[in-house]
């Protein structure tokens, strides 16, 4: 009863941090289509798939690092949980300038790269330059949101994620109507965002009872690979969506130019909100596994299991049944120039493509599963077939057949396959 109770506890006040998360991305999209239309909207979507390459390393190091964190913190009288802080801070730092120097000096070759055209490049350009120059403070916060969540305090890193998503609402609209600061508005409200979270999450350390403290320590290498490979599996579910993202977006460009795009881009930042739901699930079942892991309860693992998998579906079943009914409005919401083939385009790509989510749902918390249990080759496993050998070569041969429905087509039929290959992992994980 007290596990189940747990769950529910991490599990909602993560669902609902997240939720806060990708609303900002969804301010950013609705304030970019009224003030910039068309261009801006496909601008900000080619800007988004690298972003999610950031967001994956910083998941990568800050999910890893307070996985090692729980799974060791216990030996060496606590010290050692310390020491994966420190280690996981020098990832974080490595990261951050790499991401740094790449905004500073090659954000216009990789607007090219991610499909910019000469119409869309100068946005793409303005906006990459602008969020790759917050990467510190976006890795930081997800470092500080995975170590106080598994520090017993989800609550302090529920109210971080909510508070700086709606500040940047808030920030949004400030920048780019009053402030006339168009794209570049809403790419330093985003910005700002993670700064304020750890701000919030520095709260954190004025408690008596923090398990977490920076210290001098040697480096260990070993250590640094094993934190790579605890969190991997989460670059890897980034990843998945940035590489959909760019592959969608140069097929579909071939397809349908910048309408298509811009379509789009409008599915894709509604699938950023229902994946936060999943995430969300994911990262509140991790640090109660990894701790049932840990001490050695099979049980409980198994059950924590069973609670993710229906918590998924449930999701999956409201989500899918919300974008049914309300699809013809959500794309209105985005079309500020009446466009028809626009909004054409972008309800029957919802209908379609968010079926995909029955099957995703599951995969994501599985993912999660396998990580916080030490089982990274499958964890792996299931995300690479997410990100790129089953979904790449999926809408390249649907989008021939059926073009544009093939490309929404594409990711129910990919997530299907990779449903399988979870079903399996899991089935052998409970027999175990």
């Amino acid at each position: 009863m007290e596990l189940r109770r747990d769950f529910l506890k991490y599990v909602s006040l993560n669902v609902i941090g997240m939720i806060g998360i990708s609303c900002y991305i969804l301010a950013d999209t609705f304030f970019v289509a009224k003030a910039l239309g068309t261009t801006g909207l496909a601008a900000l979507n080619f800007s988004i798939s690298f972003f999610s390459v950031m967001q994956g390393c910083g998941l990568m190091i800050g999910i890893g690092g307070a996985t090692d964190f729980s799974l060791r913190r216990q030996e060496a009288d606590g010290k050692n949980g310390d020491i994966s802080f420190v280690h996981t801070v020098m990832l974080g730092s490595i990261a951050a300038a790499l991401f740094l120097l790449i905004g500073i000096f090659l954000a216009e070759p990789l607007g090219r790269i991610l499909g910019a055209d000469a119409t869309t490049l100068p946005y793409t350009k303005v906006y990459l330059q602008t969020i790759l120059c917050f990467a510190p403070a976006f890795i930081l916060n997800n470092i500080l949101l995975a170590f106080v969540r598994n520090d017993n305090g989800p609550r302090l890193s529920m109210t971080a994620m909510l508070v700086s998503s709606f500040s940047n609402i808030i920030l949004d609209y400030v920048f780019m109507f009053p402030l006339s600061m168009g794209i570049f508005g809403a790419a330093f409200a985003t910005g700002l965002s993670p700064v304020i979270s750890i701000a919030i999450l520095l709260l954190h350390f004025k408690g008596r009872n923090q398990g977490f403290h920076l210290m001098r320590c040697k480096l260990e290498l070993r250590r640094l690979g094993r934190i790579m490979a605890l969190g991997f599996s989460s670059l890897i579910g980034e990843l998945a969506s940035a590489i959909s993202l760019l592959t969608f977006n140069l097929i579909i460009l071939g397809i349908s130019g910048n309408i298509g795009v811009a379509a789009y881009g409008i599915i894709a930042n509604i699938a950023l909100v229902a994946t936060s739901v999943f995430t969300g699930t994911a990262q509140g079942l991790q640090p109660l596994a990894s701790r049932c892991y840990g001490q050695g309860e099979r049980e409980g693992v198994s059950r924590l299991s069973g609670y993710a998998v229906k918590t998924a579906v449930f999701f999956a079943v409201v989500i899918y049944a919300v974008i049914c009914i309300f699809a013809p409005a959500i794309a209105s919401i985005f079309n500020s120039e009446g466009n028809r083939t626009l909004s054409e385009l972008a309800v029957e790509g919802m209908r379609i493509y968010f079926a995909g989510y029955f099957f995703a749902g599951i995969s994501i918390v599985a993912t999660a599963l396998l990580s916080a249990t030490a089982h990274v080759n499958k964890a792996m496993a299931i995300a690479l077939c997410r990100s790129c050998v089953i979904l790449v070569p999926c809408v390249f041969l649907l989008s021939r057949l059926f073009k544009m429905t093939g490309v929404w087509l594409s990711f129910v039929v990919a997530e299907g396959l990779v449903f399988v290959l979870t079903v399996v992992f899991l089935v052998r994980f409970r027999r175990r």
